[in-house]
């Protein structure tokens, strides 16, 4: 009898595991030299986690608070840990296997590998799968940009889908485990965007199992099933309850959640809704046209800027114009080439000519439900994608689709459909392989799926100009911008025209890169399908046709040039001279304004690396914060008090060469004050509009909502009153009060209080803790000499905790059982 764990049955599998690690390896060799992939949202997350990180190293506690971005916001969305989540150590130990970022193209390879043998394909055709998954461009693109959370979501997507093919493949208890398992990887990457786009995938795949369960009467295997995987999905969670619960709370709180402004205040206009604004949520939606990048990467040019040859229409107009050599080959390699209509292209997301290919001619010869629900699920992901495009139907998924509009850049879903479209193909290319069709059978959808996927290259590739006229709607502002170099406006639109013909250029080229893929691909088919090669050949031709196409697209965005030494990556984060000057403070908790970045100060987290800053990075801000940034910061004249009241000592800012310089603010407020007076508002508008004009170091204005914890307060001031911070922890501070009447204090200090996360005491004794000021918080204070502690102590952290370490409990006697039912049916099977 064989083994359940034979060298037989485990061999193939070992020797596909280390392929995968030598191509991650190969793709991204500069890593075995020291060098590091320089990812610019990974430096950001570092830049952002810096004070809680630093935190850590010196107390061994992880903070759930941070000062050092957006003046303040919970710290467990950006950087933590989760001591009693299973998954999450076991997502940190997957990432350590190989250096990054070929441990995350190892995990979406093995990941596929599984969902395609799960499917019923064998080793090879998984592996050629699980290659043309990993290495579709979106992947690297991300990579680039170090969008490293929402990678690791994409690469664990394919074993959830494992697991709920397996269970409906009547191995309930099987594919209930390994469904938890994946599943629970994929919450550990914390990217709920991606998780909420596969989340509807596998409800419609279910309803569709179902209903062949339901025809064929099986309702008793169905209820197991069904019990199964939602046990699988409550396990999965609740191992991740923590984080789960953090960001559920926060998220209220966010510019995602409702806002209490209304849609035209005194102050200006903010949508009172619940969920991002439209226009936010739709900047970047995919075109009709621009769908053609699945298969033509170059068919909208590219990424925004990109490089052209000296073949180029461009360079021979510069040339021809007296432009030198030198200068003209300088010019050519940063062009705005990218001519669709999203704000920035990183680069198309291709998934390659073969499996458009197979995918068209799947859709002729696959007869089976998960036809229609990979076809069906592709095509609502491909109207997501096209966001504002397709405005709509789109519009009304954002008003009604629950959650829908929680999201922005719907252009990732995008992803999603790239794994259901290869599905489908590799499901056919298995059904050819195993000979399953005759040529009989095939030879008709085989000649009208080349006619579809070569005819629409041969076309693109001969006379694109008749579809498209590859002019981008910034062509203009591109004229007045190289009229500015050229002192020449008519050379100037010679050579936006010529770029314009080169994106023409680059189409054709692709479109007949592509032709060339189809036509060999198709050609192995009918080899194989006449029998005059062996299987050997095929697979490994098919494989190596696969490398050869996702590494020559893949290359273009991220090659060997966009590593760097371990000495380099540490240079981005050398202070400047600015921050130096800054560092000399030893003032525990003032804040930074950095106005010198260039994609401005809610779009960077450089000055969080040094110091506590009002600006930062993170894709859910608190709403009320923002709203406060935007009616009076973020304009031309800045209202100084509310820049003084949230404690912002220096200012950052930077001449038209970068030079860095700090301008001291000497009028900022401190840690906290007492103030002589306070007025109550009756809603959120008037404190906005209350802001315009108060004093705030005499006078707070509070919400109606908090009325009831100042009855009776009675302000009489007097100048010897003073607090002051005496200890500062990232999630504690500790202030000193002396007042001879009772006061009212405001803190330089971001409230945040969902669940009273926020524990304050004064003398030991609980306090209540007020609102003032639209962003700040207040404390009530009794005469006389006090000891003041603000401490942040999440209900979600302690209480998640103990749910995250049972549910790790459930999951591992889940997997054990599936392992220990799979061994004993093994032995109770004949030789």
């Amino acid at each position: 009898m064989k083994n359940l764990f034979s060298w037989q049955r485990i061999w193939p599998h070992l020797i596909a595991i280390v392929g995968f690690m030598i191509l991650a390896i190969i793709y991204v060799s500069p890593v075995l030299q020291g060098k590091k992939l320089n990812m610019t949202d990974d430096q950001q997350a570092k830049a952002a986690a810096k004070e809680i990180v630093t935190y850590h190293e010196k107390t061994g506690e992880w903070s759930q608070w941070t000062n050092g971005m957006f003046a303040g916001m919970p710290a467990y969305l950006i950087a933590g840990d989760y001591p009693t989540s299973l998954p999450t150590k076991l997502g940190q130990a997957i990432n350590k296997i190989l250096p990054a970022p070929a441990n995350y193209l190892l995990t979406g390879m093995v990941s596929a590998y599984i969902l395609f043998l799960v499917l019923g394909t064998g080793g090879w055709v998984a592996a050629l799968g699980a290659i043309a998954f990993a290495f579709s461009s979106f992947n690297i693109v991300n990579l680039e940009a170090g969008h490293v959370s929402q990678i690791i979501a994409v690469m664990y997507a394919p074993g959830v889908l494992a697991g709920v093919f397996l269970a409906f493949r009547k191995n309930w208890l099987a594919g209930s485990a390994l469904t938890a398992l994946f599943l629970s990887l994929e919450l550990y990457a914390n990217h709920v965007q991606i998780t909420y786009y596969l989340g509807v995938g596998i409800i419609v795949l279910v309803i569709v199992e179902s209903l062949a369960f339901i025809k064929k009467g099986e309702i008793k295997q169905l209820t197991m099933i069904l019990a199964g995987l939602a046990f699988a999905g409550a396990v999965a969670v609740g191992a991740h309850t923590t984080r789960l619960w953090n960001a559920y709370d926060y998220t209220k709180e966010t510019i995602r959640g409702k806002s209490e402004l209304s849609a035209v205040s005194t102050a200006g206009t903010a949508p009172k809704q619940d969920g991002l604004d439209k226009e936010y949520a739709f900047q970047y939606s995919y075109g009709i046209g621009e769908i053609l990048t699945l298969v033509i990467p170059n068919a909208y040019g590219g990424a925004t800027y990109g490089p052209l040859t000296n073949s180029s229409d461009t360079y021979k107009t510069l040339t021809n114009r007296g432009v030198d050599a030198a200068t003209a080959q300088n010019v050519i390699q940063q062009l705005p080439l990218y001519w669709g209509e999203q704000p920035i292209m990183g680069g198309p997301y291709y998934m390659g000519a073969m499996i458009f290919f197979f995918f068209v001619l799947g859709l002729f010869i696959i007869r089976s439900p998960l036809k229609s629900w990979a076809a069906g699920v592709t095509l609502l992901y491909l109207i997501w994608a096209m966001g504002k495009t397709l405005a709509g139907i789109n519009y009304l998924f954002f008003d009604y689709f629950p959650m829908f509009n929680k999201f922005r850049a719907v252009t990732m879903v995008i992803v999603l459909a790239e794994l259901l479209i290869v599905i489908l193909a590799i499901l056919t290319l298995t059904r050819i392989v195993q000979k399953k069709i005759s040529w009989k059978e095939l030879e008709r959808p085989f000649l009208i799926s080349l006619g579809v996927t070569g005819g629409l290259m041969l076309i693109l590739a001969i006379m694109p100009s008749v579809f498209f006229s590859f002019q981008s709607a910034s062509d203009a502002q591109h004229v007045e911008q190289f009229a500015q170099m050229t002192q020449d406006k008519g050379f100037a639109q010679e050579i936006v025209n010529s770029i314009v013909k080169d994106r023409a250029g680059l189409m054709k080229g692709d479109a007949m890169r592509g032709l060339i893929f189809i036509l060999i691909t198709a050609g192995l088919v009918w080899l194989w399908m006449k029998e005059k090669i062996r299987p050997v050949i095929l697979y490994s031709t098919l494989i190596l046709l696969m490398i050869f196409d996702m590494f020559g697209i893949d290359k273009r965005y991220l090659n060997n040039e966009d590593f760097v030494s371990s000495f380099a990556a540490q240079s981005t984060t050398t202070p400047s001279a600015a921050d130096e000057q800054i560092l000399r403070d030893t003032d525990p908790d003032y804040k930074v304004y950095d106005v010198s970045s260039r994609q401005g100060p809610f779009n960077s987290a450089d000055a969080s690396y040094f110091h506590k800053s009002l600006g930062g990075y993170h894709g859910a801000k608190l709403r009320r914060y923002q709203e406060l940034f935007e009616r009076q910061i973020n304009k031309q004249s800045p209202n100084i008090n509310v820049l003084n009241m949230l404690n912002t000592k220096y200012i950052i800012t930077a001449d038209q060469q970068g030079n860095k310089s700090v301008q001291i603010n000497p009028e900022a407020f401190g840690h906290a004050w007492f103030v002589k007076s306070f007025k109550i508002v009756p809603n959120a508008d008037a404190e906005m509009a209350a802001l315009d004009s108060l004093k705030p170091k005499q006078e707070a204005v509070i919400d109606q909502k908090f009325a009831d914890k100042l009855k009776g307060l009675t302000l009489q001031a007097d100048s010897t009153d003073k607090i002051s911070l005496i200890t500062y922890k990232p999630n504690e501070l500790v202030y000193e009060s002396n007042s001879k009447g009772e006061g009212l204090a405001v803190f330089s200090e971001i409230y945040y209080n969902v669940r009273n996360e926020w524990k304050v005491t004064i003398d030991g004794k609980p306090a209540d803790l007020i609102r003032a000021n639209y962003i700040l918080r207040a404390l009530r204070i009794p005469a006389g000499k006090h000891n003041i502690t603000f401490r942040f102590e999440p209900v979600s952290v302690a209480a998640g905790h103990k749910v995250d370490l049972i549910s790790s409990v459930l999951l591992v006697a889940l997997i054990a059982g599936a392992c220990f039912v799979e061994i004993r049916n093994k032995k109770d099977k004949p030789v």
